[in-house]
């Protein structure tokens, strides 16, 4: 980190699609999926109620990708903590083009297992991932760990 700089995002929402998965040649893969945060408040002059949704585009890598892919359905609320990258690319004409996206270094699932839309049962309902590396580096993601409110020691072996 630069001094006295700081790229921290810190987001809670709801998932708006499935993850999308890209495997690479090297063995690594990246996920990406849109997250929808809401803004509620009321017009002060006209006394209606206002929600404005903002939509994320969030980036997860390698390890901590699969299990989002494995656990993460359409719908669920989750907890994502990153910093802000945004991407220079052309499009078929030429144009520069840009997209900023969140690269997510943690994660916390939210939505109770019984009511997440993958049928499968997630493995800790604070099951967190942490990872490093750069957008263009194929660095593999920790091993994530399993967390208890209470402080617990951190386990090693997950499920999958």
């Amino acid at each position: 980190m630069a001094s006295g700089t700081l790229n921290k995002v810190m987001l809670i929402g709801h998932t708006g699609d499935e993850v999308k998965m890209h495997y690479f040649e090297g063995g690594g893969c990246i996920g990406r999926f849109p997250l929808a945060t809401n803004e509620d408040y009321v017009n002060k002059t006209t006394g209606e109620r206002v929600s404005n949704t903002e939509w994320h585009n969030i980036v997860v890598r390698n390890k901590a990708a699969e299990i989002c892919e494995k656990y993460l359905s359409k719908g669920d609320k989750v907890y994502i903590e990153g910093r802000i990258k945004t991407r220079k690319w052309q499009d078929d004409k030429g144009l520069d083009r840009y997209s900023t996206e969140i690269q997510c270094l943690e994660f916390t699932f939210l939505t109770p297992k019984e009511q997440s839309g993958t049928g499968a049962p997630m493995p800790n309902q604070n099951a967190q991932a942490k990872q490093q590396g750069t957008p263009l580096q194929q660095n593999t993601a920790q091993e994530p760990s399993a967390s208890s409110s209470l402080g617990e020691e951190e386990e090693d072996d997950l499920p999958f």
